[in-house]
């Protein structure tokens, strides 16, 4: 309890910036249709954030170096909390896309610099535990938040307020803390297209998951007020996505470990599929069938990117879990950039069930994709799998990202066919046991993100082409 005592300010700093996130995720979409924005204005709202975090990965490291981490956790936090209020203050839909937009790049980094000092205070005895607290307090502190959205109405300035500081108050334990700050973040190198050639389902389904996530966390409000709910009820959809969604972790992750990940995936995507049609096609007038189904929906959907991060994983070379985790949700933040502008748009020309369509249609893609690699190569060999736990905290993390790594692309020939369709060439891997050990003796490096991290090891693109080894094709 000594050690957890030691990151207790962090893990309450966590908790406080996550309940002004969730207010502000839930407020800004309602307040914005009251201001007249059209649906598509909304949409592009979602995706500014998204577009803001996925800079905050690749620029945010730089703020941090020169100042130090409760430096640049401050100003950003400062920064961020005078955007929540710059909404209610300028309401005008193209100052909302850049703020927005700064936010997310605020929130990218600060979630950088928590998990940083998180995983460099944590040791092989307590770093479960610590993650395992950090995990319950991202879903029940977000949900929190989100149910805030009811102490106010979204046309007043009262929940701005409330979110502007509740940001504000999460600089406190961080400023006040005597634990020393973490060594400097370092950074990884991604090369995009090799993720791909190693996995493409898990590849494809960080891609998926953004489209159909990112549409939904940015237009979910929307939907639920356009189908009758009311404030309360609009808090109650969301939350139930979210906690429905990490209760389905646990059994989608258990079954993952002892079956092909492709088949749970497609599982998951059937499931969040049927969900999302019925959401778009049923009538809408029981309330508790709708809560049901969109819990449903969360259940199914919401696990797929740690399925797919799991998958990916199962194919990565030694050294390539940091650059695996961090380009995944590069693709991710990519997909949620363009999903939620598809999904408005929808929204507009046919109604609030454009949204669960185009959620609907993305996962369908998914699953076609899925069964189609199927056919093409079998799945990792037993001792090369990953348990799913431990993709699980390395799941939507921010990594401190070159911008120009992606130009280090070692030799095909050394890594896997030139042909995407052709199964992966992987080197010989150690057990799942082993690659732990890894972890926890490598270099520290930041893995952030929906609420997980992990110590990780880093290591450059150069290194692992000493460790290639062919271990044969795969093909079925």
């Amino acid at each position: 309890m000594k050690q957890i005592g030691s990151v207790a300010a962090l893990l309450l700093s966590v908790a406080i910036l996550l309940a002004g996130s969730g207010l502000q995720g839930t407020l800004l979409p309602l307040r914005g249709q009251l201001e007249n924005f059209s649906t598509v204005d909304i949409g592009v709202l979602g995706s500014a954030y998204f577009l803001g975090f996925a800079a905050g990965c690749l620029l945010g490291p730089a703020l941090v170096r020169p100042v130090g981490h409760i430096r640049a956790f401050t100003a950003l936090v400062s920064i961020a909390s005078t955007t929540a209020l710059g909404h209610a203050l300028l309401p005008d839909a193209i100052v909302w896309w850049g703020l927005r937009a700064v936010t997310g790049f605020c929130f990218a980094a600060l979630y950088m610099i928590i998990e940083s000092w998180l995983n460099e205070r944590a040791t092989n005895e307590n770093r479960g535990a610590i993650f395992s607290i950090y995990t319950i307090i991202n879903l029940t502190v977000l949900t929190a938040g989100q149910m805030m959205i009811t102490l106010d109405t979204p046309a007043s300035f009262v929940l701005f307020a409330f979110a502007s500081i509740l940001v504000s108050l999460a600089a406190v334990p961080v400023a006040m803390t005597t634990a020393p700050a973490p060594a400097p973040i370092a950074s990884v190198h991604i090369r995009v297209r090799h993720l791909y050639r190693i996995s493409p389902v898990g590849f494809v389904g960080g891609l998926i998951v953004g489209l159909a996530n990112g549409s939904f966390w940015s237009l979910g409000p929307l939907y639920a007020q356009a189908i009758g709910l009311n404030t309360t009820g609009i808090a109650i959809f969301m939350s139930a996505v979210v906690l429905a969604g990490a209760i389905g972790q646990w059994p989608f992750g258990y079954v993952s470990d002892r079956r092909d990940r492709r088949l749970v995936i497609i599982f998951g995507g059937t499931g969040a599929m049927a969900a999302a049609i019925a959401l778009a096609l049923l009538p809408h007038d029981e309330t508790l069938v709708v809560l049901g189904l969109a819990a449903l929906f969360g259940c199914f959907a919401m696990p797929i990117y740690a399925l797919s991060a799991a998958h990916m994983n199962d194919f990565v070379e030694p050294g390539g879990f940091v650059e695996a985790a961090s380009g995944l949700l590069l693709v991710y933040a990519g997909g949620a950039v363009v999903g939620p502008m598809i999904a408005s748009t929808l929204m507009r020309g046919i109604g609030p069930m454009g949204l669960f369509l185009f959620t609907a249609a993305s996962h369908a893609l998914l699953v076609c994709f899925a069964i189609y690699r199927m056919t093409r190569r079998a799945r990792a060999p037993e001792q090369d799998r990953v348990k799913f736990v431990d993709s699980l905290r390395v799941a939507q993390v921010v990594a401190a990202v070159d911008p120009l790594a992606d130009t280090v692309e070692a030799a095909p020939a050394q890594e896997t066919s030139s042909d995407p369709a052709q199964p992966a060439k992987k080197p010989d891997l150690e057990n799942a046991e082993q690659r732990q050990q890894h972890h926890d003796a490598d270099e520290s490096v930041t893995a952030v993100g929906g609420g997980h991290a992990a110590h990780v090891d880093a290591e450059q693109p150069g290194d692992e082409a000493e460790r290639q080894e062919d271990s044969g094709d795969h093909r079925k």
